[in-house]
């Protein structure tokens, strides 16, 4: 299903689909900073947003452009946030749109708006205008690494994935590009994500499929329990696979909504391990729990404690701080029926630390990939969600974060 031959070509995968990341100068370090994604066939659109009360004008406008059902285009920056910007922050996004469109030949309604970068600056639109038109300029098939790239903040490289599935006897393509590493907690974290497909598929379960996708991979990660003002993740279906058009679930709709679940949660752990400063990409799993609900919150009380998150970087095999964790999720439990395991060693059962090969244990705790399994023995059901450790770069990232 998925091609890592075709990785690279991310929203460009996809027929129809173009893209162009392009030098603006909005960014500091002189890097790529404005994006540009494009389907001239018009294409059903989804999205979901933050749901932090402060929200920047880029959301708030491309809420707007997902309730029309359709889109043509994705207009992206980093390095400016645009948030926290009142009426001067929302005029600047809808002059972006209008840009956009103007440049592209497609109406304003039809372009998604996305910022990413410091809080309470306004868009230098002057050059936010010119890296549009230049974005326009050079969009390409090639293009989608450097929109990629474009849409990077503190992230260590860019997200990217392309797949491909029979659906009603016809292939269809599916390609996306993600950015995400610090100020990362549901509900949604503080990333961007764009999703392209060539499948033809009524909005309406468009939407469903990214919501239902949402719950079980971009809502199950965090780094640092901060949630972002500018988080939104957009699927663009444009219909040039010439599939017989999705407008029921059934099997076609099944068949689609797992390839794009597999591309959110793909996307979701890469964001997770590349978290600010990580050196290790912690999967926390929860079970025995009498719903799945009780099974994430315990889950992200773990993912989200900095003593927890301190030991692993550390290398620490401090269990204690894990059930403490646990203990003060919310969820009733039982210290004496839960028990914990790291790296698959048990580490903590019946109420008190396990005795295990110390020598195995460390190994563990030297690896980067480590699981953190919690079985509650109180009932079926069960989460996982995915964070990473907190390291000495983390502070010295986000205390250098600054205009």
């Amino acid at each position: 299903m998925f091609s890592e031959k075709h990785a690279k070509a991310g929203v460009t995968f996809p027929q129809g689909f173009k893209a162009a990341g392009v030098k603006a100068g909005i960014k500091k370090s002189g890097n790529l900073d404005v994006a540009v994604i494009y389907t001239e066939r018009e294409a059903a659109v989804a999205g979901v947003f933050t749901q932090n009360a402060v929200a920047a004008a880029s959301v708030s406008v491309s809420k707007e452009v997902v309730a029309t059902g359709t889109a043509h285009a994705v207009a992206a920056n980093a390095g400016c946030a645009n948030a926290c910007t009142g009426e001067q922050g929302e005029k600047d996004a809808r002059a972006t749109q209008e840009i956009t469109a103007e440049a592209l030949g497609c109406t304003a309604e039809d372009v998604i708006v996305a910022s990413t970068g410091v809080i309470g600056v306004n868009l230098p639109m002057d050059k936010m205008e010119k890296g549009l038109r230049a974005a326009v300029a050079a969009l390409s098939a090639d293009g989608s690494e450097n929109a990629g790239n474009a849409i990077l903040t503190t992230d260590t490289y860019s997200k990217s994935c392309a797949a491909e599935v029979e659906i009603a006897g016809k292939k269809v393509r599916f390609g996306a590009i993600a950015k995400g590493s610090g100020m990362i907690q549901p509900n949604m974290a503080t990333m961007l994500c764009f999703i392209t497909t060539d499948a033809a598929i009524d909005s309406r379960l468009l939407q469903k499929a990214l919501s239902e996708t949402t719950e079980v991979s971009f809502n199950m990660i965090s780094i640092d329990g901060d949630m972002s003002t500018n988080d939104m993740a957009v699927v663009l279906a444009n219909g040039a696979a010439g599939n017989a058009r999705i407008q029921a679930e059934g099997a076609d709709y099944e068949a689609f909504k797992k390839v794009l679940e597999s591309i959110c949660k793909g996307l979701a752990q890469r964001i997770a391990a590349d978290g600010e400063g990580a050196t290790k990409f912690l999967t926390v799993n929860v079970s025995g729990t009498k719903s799945f609900a009780d099974a994430k919150t315990i889950a992200m009380s773990v993912a989200k404690s900095p003593l927890v998150k301190t030991a692993f970087f550390g290398e620490d095999p401090n269990w204690g701080r894990v059930i403490c964790a646990v203990g003060y999720a919310g969820i009733p439990m039982d210290p004496k029926t839960t028990v914990v395991k790291f790296g698959g060693i048990p580490v903590y059962a019946n109420g008190v630390g396990a005795a295990c090969d110390e020598e195995a244990l460390r190994a563990v705790m030297g690896e980067h990939d480590i699981a953190i399994d919690i079985d509650m023995g109180a009932g079926e059901a069960s989460a996982t969600v995915w964070t990473c450790d907190f390291s000495y770069a983390y502070v010295k990232i986000n205390g250098e974060y600054h205009t």
